[in-house]
This record gives structure tokens, C-alpha cells and sequence, in this order.
């Protein structure tokens, strides 16, 4: 393994499900708490805050579609406003009790069922994922860079953020060959730390450093 994505990994190779307190698992809740997640970053507010607030989501029972849909829209605003999530409390709300319905209702609450409907193809798995209320082509990014740790069809998950994470560091931008740096499992990490490198000039100069 190359020196720098060592030190990358060793710096900051926490998944962004795993800062959110979500061991990442091929099983129903983990799945729909990568997808609240994915939805909560997906709004222009800080990583920080979007992450605190699924928790507290997460704490509420909102962890599941199921319960999800029994809190009520209060119940979730409330949750969202103990995590700051202030300026999109009341939209979120409504949209994550939309999307736990749309979880619930199309496949069982089982979003390993969705890959099955996708076929395990990628761009049609990204077409179901637009389907949820707040995905879009940042959500299905963040929900596939984290979930490619679990479903290893979706490897390798190489997006414009983590492409732009490795030209920074000199890494190989061509997704087989970015890929061909650290085992498939923990290809999730080195995408999530990746993208902090193109946002944070400061760790990319550290990690340079190796």
C-alpha cells in the first residue's frame, strides 16, 4: 500500500456512516440509516451538524423505516433541531417520513431488496436511490461511496469529490487503478477520506507530508 494512502487511512479513513454512529452491515437498519444520512448530508449545512442530527434521530427511534414513520413530523423536527439542523428542520421532516413510507411500501423496509430490483447495476440502483425525497446525484454518491463497503457491486464507487481527494494527493484518479490501493473492503474508507482531503487543504498538505 502506497505511503500516502496509508497515512491517509491512519488520519482520516472513518466512514461517514461510522462518524454517524452506523457500524455499516448488510442488514435493513444500517442500510436505511446510510440513506437518512446520505439524505441529511445532502442539504448545503456542515457535515458536522447534518451528522449530529442523525443521531439524534437515530436516538429517537427514527433508525428504522418503521420507526421513522412512527415518529411523528414534531417528533422529527424536534430531533433535527437538538442537532442544529435548523434551516431545513420542517422540509427534512416531511422528507424522511415520505422516504421512510417509500422504504416501507416498495421494498418491505429492506433496502437490500433494491438491490435486487436494481439488478446489482450500479446506474440503475442510483435511478431507484432518486426515487427517495432530498436524493440526488450528491445523495446517491454519498449513500454508494459508503455502501460499496458492504455491496461489492458497486465497487469500485470513485466520485468527482473522491477523484478530485486524489488528484491532490498525486493518487491515480482512474477508478480501477485508485481502487487497486487498498483491499475492496476498505475502499469505503479510502472514498470517505478522500473526500474530506478535497474539501480540507489542511489535511491534504498532512497526509502530503507522509
Amino acid at each position: 500500500m502506497d505511503a500516502v494512502v496509508k497515512k491517509l487511512l491512519r488520519e482520516s479513513g472513518k466512514t461517514v456512516a461510522e462518524e454517524a454512529g452506523v457500524p455499516l452491515k448488510d442488514q435493513p437498519a444500517a442500510l436505511f440509516k446510510l440513506l437518512v444520512v446520505a439524505n441529511l448530508l445532502s442539504a448545503r449545512i456542515s457535515s458536522e451538524i447534518a451528522l449530529s442530527a442523525a443521531r439524534e434521530l437515530f436516538d429517537a427511534g427514527g433508525g428504522t423505516p418503521r420507526g421513522m414513520r412512527g415518529l411523528t413530523w414534531q417528533e422529527r423536527v424536534d430531533a433535527l433541531g437538538r442537532g442544529h439542523y435548523v434551516r431545513y428542520d420542517e422540509s427534512t421532516a416531511t422528507r424522511l417520513g415520505e422516504t421512510a413510507e417509500l422504504v416501507q411500501d416498495k421494498y418491505q423496509g429492506d433496502l437490500r431488496k433494491l438491490a435486487t430490483a436494481a439488478g446489482h447495476d450500479p446506474k440503475k440502483a442510483a435511478g431507484l436511490l432518486r426515487e427517495f425525497p432530498g436524493i440526488g446525484p450528491t445523495g446517491v454518491d454519498i449513500f454508494c461511496r459508503e455502501a460499496q463497503a458492504v455491496w461489492p457491486w458497486l465497487r469500485p464507487y470513485i466520485d468527482s469529490q473522491a477523484k478530485k481527494g486524489a488528484e491532490k494527493l498525486g493518487l491515480p484518479q482512474d477508478p480501477d487503478k485508485l481502487a487497486a490501493q487498498v483491499p475492496g473492503k476498505d475502499l469505503a474508507r479510502l472514498t470517505a477520506a478522500l473526500v474530506r482531503v478535497a474539501r480540507d487543504k489542511e489535511l491534504a498538505a498532512t497526509v502530503k507530508a507522509a
